[in-house]
């Protein structure tokens, strides 16, 4: 005696539960705003981070976690996700911030982060994109510096309102 046929073969599939295919999340369309920066998405996809990898937290002041295998996205490869402050990233292998800028047309940066930047590029959302503009701005920022050891930051960055005054003060204050 047959228990089921061939035609009844999909509506078995379809109720039989099947596993779950976990998928990394698109940290690369992160570091591009894509989605845009948000509490919720920066805090989905550090906890997906956290499933995959331990964050090395020794340095950046962040916490970098390695992937299980490299990221490629219009020629630019990445196998690191970086969270640190208000901002969600990834490090790209070489210092290729002026590529990257070209290719997501990024603008040059007038701040150098005290030094920590030594060569930078943003471009701000578009206001139909900025969704915490009560409390400040989102970007796109590529950042390459000695700190980063050949790599070079691409991430999507929120700067509060409160820490971008700051900021332009310490960078136009001078040494007594």
């Amino acid at each position: 005696m047959t228990i089921f046929s061939l035609r009844s073969l999909p509506l078995l599939l379809a109720l039989s539960p099947l596993p779950a295919i976990a998928a990394e999340p698109d940290f690369f369309g992160a570091a591009l705003c894509q989605p845009p920066y948000s509490l919720g998405n920066a805090t989905a996809l550090y906890e997906a981070a956290e499933k995959i990898a331990k964050p090395d937290t020794s340095g950046l002041g962040a916490a970098i976690y390695h992937l299980r295998k490299p990221i490629e996205r219009d020629g630019f490869v990445t196998q690191d996700v970086m969270f640190g402050g208000m901002a969600v990233g990834v490090l790209i292998q070489g210092e290729v911030a002026a590529q990257l800028a070209e290719r997501y047309d990024l603008k040059p940066e007038s701040s150098r982060l005290l030094g920590s930047s030594s060569l930078g590029f943003a471009r701000l959302l578009p206001d139909a994109d900025q969704g915490m503009k009560d409390m400040g701005l989102i970007a796109i920022v590529a950042r390459q510096g000695p700190a980063l050891k050949g790599r070079t930051l691409l991430a999507c960055e929120f700067v509060s309102d409160e820490d971008r005054v700051t900021m332009e003060e310490l960078e136009g204050a001078t040494p007594d």
